[in-house]
């Protein structure tokens, strides 16, 4: 039999009674005035998973440390140590290093040997001597504020500072000249400075869940920026990005979309989800290689004929709008396979019939969806269960049934186009 036991403070093992074998599998020497690691740990090798040697002033580590193949955590922090040993890579189980207030200038390569590796602590470190640094994660830190000698790792390209408490962009990002990708998710940020468009090199930038209300419209200077997710803000307006290929400006308080939302010749997946906008510029035809296009929960009442030129849309949703009918020209969408005018439709492509508008006279498609309705929770339901089969079947014979692969002259209509 065994028990297992954890140590507070300095160990002195005592080899006079051993009547039963103790597994140590903890032990702290923190605020020990230790000038080097104890010997002693050394016989709980086989069975120590967490050894705390904070605020010491210990300058090297033992290969013998690196023997303890159980251990899960080493805590070294506020300590004089300089460098890791490569026998690092030893320790195939450390799920967690924390070496923050040292003097590490950089961590040996082998490190990736700790395949277990999940959480590393090294903040208060010369790592600005880390040159060739080119992946930074600092997810879920609490941070606040950066560094200004941040600037010196020039090789880095993908920085992570998603899940902390920033308010405000850190301003030595800027200077990041060779950033790639940029992670500031679930912060605190209520507006992002035109300094970020000196970013020349930033293709991913994730602002998604802060409290932002405006974008510089000098963010434009982010030349090769493909993807920008702005959902859950408070976003009022949007910038001009013509490279784009992903945009996300969901839940926010968007009342329409500029005029250049047709300029993003490269977009192919668009979302505008739970804003306020009524209805879509004409130059959202102008799209054309938007192949999942999302509006759902806004006040949409009608859709400009020219969306009919987004020809390569496989993916529309419009449910929760306020729509009474689809201009003719969805009939030009022969790759649509999923069309969504309710979050409860039974089938994502449904039969849609043409009839004449009463007030423009203008041929539209329509079916039982319409007019939509706002929705109110208390009386949602499916398209199956509000559908009346007799209604419709008296109002389908007065119309034409309308596939999307129907044949028609096309006509290409240069009001909306963008040059």
């Amino acid at each position: 039999m065994s028990t297992r036991r954890k140590i507070m403070g300095r160990l002195v093992p005592c080899r006079c009674f051993r009547g039963e074998e103790e597994v140590i599998s903890v032990l702290d020497y923190s605020h020990c005035s230790l000038q080097q690691v104890p010997k002693e740990i050394f016989s709980f090798e086989r069975t120590l998973e967490e050894l705390y040697l904070d605020a010491n002033q210990i300058e090297e580590l033992p290969k013998q440390l690196f023997s303890c193949q159980a251990l899960r955590k080493l805590s070294m922090a506020d300590n004089d140590l300089s460098s890791l040993p490569t026998t690092i890579a030893s320790l195939v189980n450390l799920k967690e290093l924390d070496v923050s207030k040292n003097g590490i200038q950089e961590f040996p390569d082998n490190i990736k040997g700790c395949k277990c590796l999940s959480v590393v602590e090294a903040s208060v470190n010369p790592i600005t001597k880390l040159s060739k640094l080119r992946i930074l994660e600092l997810r879920e830190n609490h941070l606040k504020s950066l560094p200004k000698s941040l600037h010196k790792l020039s090789q880095l390209e993908r920085l992570d500072l998603g899940s902390n408490e920033f308010s405000e962009l850190p301003e030595v990002l800027e200077q990041i000249q060779h950033l790639k990708e940029l992670w500031m998710d679930n912060n605190s940020l209520q507006r992002i400075p035109g300094s970020v468009g000196r970013l020349k090199h930033l293709t991913y930038l994730d602002l998604s869940k802060n409290r932002i209300e405006m974008l510089d419209s000098d963010i434009s200077g982010c030349e090769l920026l493909e993807d920008l997710l702005l959902s859950s803000n408070s976003l009022q307006q949007l910038p001009d990005l013509s490279l784009l290929e992903e945009f996300d400006c969901s839940c926010n308080e968007l009342e329409a979309l500029p005029p250049t939302v047709g300029y993003l010749h490269n977009l192919h997946t668009f979302a505008a989800d739970e804003n306020f906008l009524s209805e879509l510029p004409r130059e959202i035809g102008s799209c054309r290689n938007v192949t999942v296009m999302s509006l759902r929960s806004n006040k949409l009442h009608s859709l400009p004929e020219e969306i009919g030129q987004m020809t390569k849309l496989r993916v529309l949703n419009l449910s929760d709008n306020r729509l009474k009918n689809l201009p003719f020209t969805f009939t030009k969408l022969k790759d649509l396979s999923a069309l969504w005018l309710s979050d409860n439709q039974s089938k994502a492509l449904i039969p849609l019939q043409s009839e004449a508008n009463p007030e423009t006279k203008q041929r539209v498609l329509t079916n039982y969806m319409f007019p939509q309705q706002p929705r109110r929770d208390e009386d949602y339901q499916s398209d199956s269960d509000s559908f009346n089969p007799a209604l419709w079947e008296e109002q389908r014979q007065q119309r034409m049934t309308v596939a999307f692969d129907f044949e028609e002259k096309e006509e290409e209509d240069s009001a909306g186009k963008v040059k």
